[in-house]
């Protein structure tokens, strides 16, 4: 690799002086506009970029937002989708950070993110899915489907009620009686909102519930695993399942190929979230679509606003969620 290119290479290079090259870089005042374009022009050719975090500490800004994550997974991926779309032209770059969390340091990861990365490298920071409230943050941060659902900052999230109730209402209209439910994390309010939406769908038909149908995915693939070959061996096994996202309803489908049980003639699988690979599964999972690009794209809204003005009008955003039909649901079995 070429060593990079430093303030005194374009000086040099350009024969003017390293304070003139800060002001062109800089975008500063006092540069005759033929001298701009010579030391532009060599600042391109050499590669030349400031310091971010040098120019932080004289500025007090880096038009840089940070996007927190717990792990890059296909949730958050596709949340950065819609994150990076919205900034297009909005004259702030952006930071993906995901910190290496270990079971002990799961909780609370955004502190330490944030106390890393506020002031000297971003501006302000959407955090998706964090663990814990952060009354205080030292620069302007929106959430994505936190933890604790609505609370004391600006956040994103998706009605995770009605889109349970919908894919539960989908089983049952298809004529399933058996339904089971693949948790999300007991932590997270999503996912104790999808397990609230699925049984009040179960109420609102007369099918009672039945706790033995209920087993723990965590949102996980191992845990799922667990789950859904308890549920499938069954002596009395489910018709359905209902995963309360798309990676634990992708595994429900693998565990079944595995035990020799076809969907959707034998087991019919809905998940939630709507990720890429929900339609590259065998056979293509029906889901519940949560908006992920207008979330990222809403949340960015909201922060750039934060920026502006030190305050969002709209302290929470909550958008619907809708019902994918693909391959893996079809009618009860007789």
């Amino acid at each position: 690799m070429p060593a990079r290119a430093t303030i005194h290479d374009v000086a040099r290079a350009a024969g003017v002086s390293v304070a003139t090259v800060s002001k062109v870089a800089n975008g500063r005042y006092g540069v005759a506009q033929r001298t701009i374009e010579k030391v532009s022009a060599v600042i391109e050719e050499l590669g030349y970029e400031t310091s971010l975090v040098a120019s932080s500490l004289r500025s007090h800004r880096t038009n840089v937002i940070g996007i927190l994550v717990a792990g890059f997974e296909p949730f958050s991926t596709e949340l950065l989708k819609g994150i990076s779309a919205a900034a297009v032209g909005s004259g702030y770059e952006l930071l993906a950070y995901a910190g290496a969390l270990t079971d002990e340091t799961r909780v609370g990861w955004e502190r330490r993110s944030l106390s890393r990365l506020a002031g000297t490298l971003v501006d302000a920071a959407i955090i998706v899915t964090p663990t814990v409230r952060l009354p205080g943050a030292p620069i302007p941060v929106v959430a994505i489907d936190p933890h604790a659902g609505n609370g004391d900052m600006p956040a994103v999230d998706t009605d995770n009620i009605e889109g349970a109730r919908i894919a539960t209402r989908h089983l049952i209209e298809l004529g399933h009686r058996r339904i089971a439910h693949v948790q999300g994390r007991g932590d997270l309010q999503s996912a104790v909102l999808r397990e609230r939406g699925y049984r009040e769908s179960l109420a609102e038909t007369g099918i009672p519930f039945d706790p033995e149908l209920v087993r723990e995915g965590a949102y996980w693939s191992k845990p799922t695993t667990l789950a859904a070959h308890e549920l499938l061996t069954l002596p009395d096994r489910p018709t359905a399942i209902f995963a309360a996202n798309d990676l634990s309803a992708v595994r429900v489908l693998e565990v079944a190929r595995e035990l020799g049980i076809r969907v959707p003639e034998d087991l019919s699988v809905v998940g939630f979230d709507d990720i890429p690979e929900a339609a590259a599964s065998i056979p293509q999972l029906t889901t519940v679509a949560q908006p992920l690009h207008d979330m990222g794209g809403e949340a960015l809204r909201m922060v750039l606003e934060m920026l502006r003005r030190g305050r969002t009008e709209q302290q929470y955003v909550h958008l619907p969620a809708h019902l994918v039909v693909r391959q893996s649901t079809g009618p009860a079995p007789r």
